[in-house]
């Protein structure tokens, strides 16, 4: 049944201090302001944050049991990966040319890490929980994705030169550095003591929210920059950068019924589903897709789907599980 609450999480949403802060990011560049972060600020706030993410998760999944709902959650996640890109290469491949569908189609079907830890933060405004396995799915969600949008390239691109294998852009996939931190934390993690792992609770709990303010601030200024090189690929990319998260986060979260009852976790699957990667993609793509462009495929990711997503997404998938 619907009822109020669900209307009130749309609202209380469109007053989230992190919001707030990307919406300042974006008046800030309208502005031409000289409001600047230092780039090895930000680098460091991106590694915490996946530090963080990847530790707290770690943690929990150490005090959980591999049920069968957690290989089920993992072998789901997978899945979406590989299927996304399918779709979106052939919706975009006669618009926009073999390479960037690719690009497009691999990003679609791979997650973004900041994306995740709003929706982790949405969650704790509502006090919902969520499996300490969902870490280990958005991390295992960059690799089919990127292999699935290499095979396609590879396989429509006659044209293609391309002399990286398969071993290859794996290995890059695997060595990327925001993979790597999210999976070298987990790990952690689940390794480490847990009374010695409060001793850094402060650090990985206490200023979270603080540091993702700052770096969605940051992200409201590049979004600026980056939307104008993105505009002369005309109104077919940006339709779909709206239509395809839309489509991906409705479908997971009601089909993500038949993986999990909880809440929390029905919620990260679509959000995980309905984000679009902008920063392991594209450092794999210069290997497997030298001829995309990543002006396209980075704006529609950064500039168009996340404000997107945290804006309307995350309420409205927030919704859906509900009702259903």
């Amino acid at each position: 049944m619907i009822n109020n609450n669900s209307f009130e999480v749309l609202i209380s949403n469109l007053t989230n201090p992190t919001l707030l802060f990307f919406l300042l990011g974006i008046v800030a560049a309208l502005m031409k302001s000289d409001l600047e972060i230092p780039a090895p600020s930000i680098k460091f706030i991106s590694l915490y944050l996946l530090f963080s993410i990847g530790f707290k998760g770690g943690q929990e999944l150490e005090h959980s049991h591999f049920t069968p709902e957690i290989w089920y959650s993992l072998i789901f996640g997978m899945v979406i990966a590989a299927t996304i890109p399918i779709y979106t290469f052939f919706l975009a491949k006669d618009k926009v040319g073999i390479s960037n569908a690719g690009a497009i189609a691999a990003s679609y079907g791979s997650v973004s890490a900041v994306t995740f830890v709003s929706a982790v933060t949405f969650l704790e405004i509502q006090s919902i929980s969520f499996g300490g396995h969902m870490i280990a799915v958005m991390a295992l969600m960059e690799f089919p994705a990127i292999v699935m949008g290499f095979i396609l390239i590879m396989k429509y691109d006659k044209e293609s030169e391309n002399t990286v294998g398969m071993k290859g852009i794996l290995k890059h996939a695997v060595s990327n550095g925001s993979v790597l931190m999210i999976m070298g934390s987990l790990v952690i993690g689940i390794i480490a003591d847990s009374k010695q792992a409060e001793g850094i609770k402060p650090f990985t709990t206490d200023i979270f929210k603080g540091f993702l303010a700052i770096f969605l601030l940051e992200m409201g200024m590049i979004t600026v920059k980056r939307f104008s090189s993105f505009r002369k690929h005309g109104w077919f990319v940006f339709l779909l950068a709206i239509i395809l998260p839309l489509f991906n986060g409705c479908v997971v979260a009601v089909a993500s019924s038949l993986v999990t009852e909880q809440i929390g976790n029905r919620f990260i699957f679509a959000i995980l589903a309905a984000s679009a990667s902008y920063i392991a993609v594209p450092a794999a793509m210069r290997l497997a897709a030298p001829k995309s462009d990543p002006g396209l495929y980075i704006p529609m990711a950064l500039g168009v789907t996340f404000p997107f997503n945290i804006t309307i997404g995350l309420p409205l998938y927030y919704f859906l599980i509900q009702v259903f």
